[in-house]
């Protein structure tokens, strides 16, 4: 499977394979910091065609391979969100193909920078990032009282 076998596009956050990929997401958040650390929230007003969107990368047998969301934070800033892939379909350029089209869908509203928050332990989302230019930045809103936070940014 390449990305060119695979279709992105838009999904409310109300949909079972979109509700399926955030609790596996959630789980490995779990997984990796305390629940104080994890900001999981995502509302279907933030993603719902105008103020950004959720996307959802399926196989073309329809199977949910992984998703990614971009919402408007109102200063010419788009924040990336909710960024997985399922383990069985790492490694074969999916993250690419979602964070490039959510950089896209920014740029289309409006956008004239990315911002994202992640932990310190995933290093390999850290390195997708990195691969799209994006840096470190200082910590904003809710993720400034988290010490896991990692900040990073780039312009569009």
């Amino acid at each position: 499977m390449t990305p060119d076998d695979v279709t992105i596009e838009p999904c409310p956050l109300s949909d079972p394979d979109a509700a399926e990929l955030i609790g596996e997401l959630d789980e490995l958040l779990d997984s990796l910091y305390p629940p104080e650390d994890n900001h999981f929230t995502l509302l279907p007003d933030e993603v719902d065609g105008t103020n950004g969107l959720f996307l959802v990368a399926r196989d073309s047998g329809g199977r949910a391979l992984g998703c990614g969301a971009v919402r408007l934070l109102g200063d010419g800033r788009a924040e990336i969100k909710r960024m997985y892939v399922r383990p069985s379909a790492r490694g074969r350029g999916i993250g690419k193909a979602i964070l490039s089209r959510l950089e896209a869908e920014a740029e289309l509203r409006g956008a004239r920078a990315l911002v994202l928050e992640m932990g310190a332990d995933q290093p390999e989302a850290r390195r997708l990032y990195e691969s799209f230019g994006f840096r470190p930045i200082p910590c904003w809103g809710e993720y400034l009282a988290t010490p896991a936070s990692v900040c990073l940014g780039k312009d569009l």
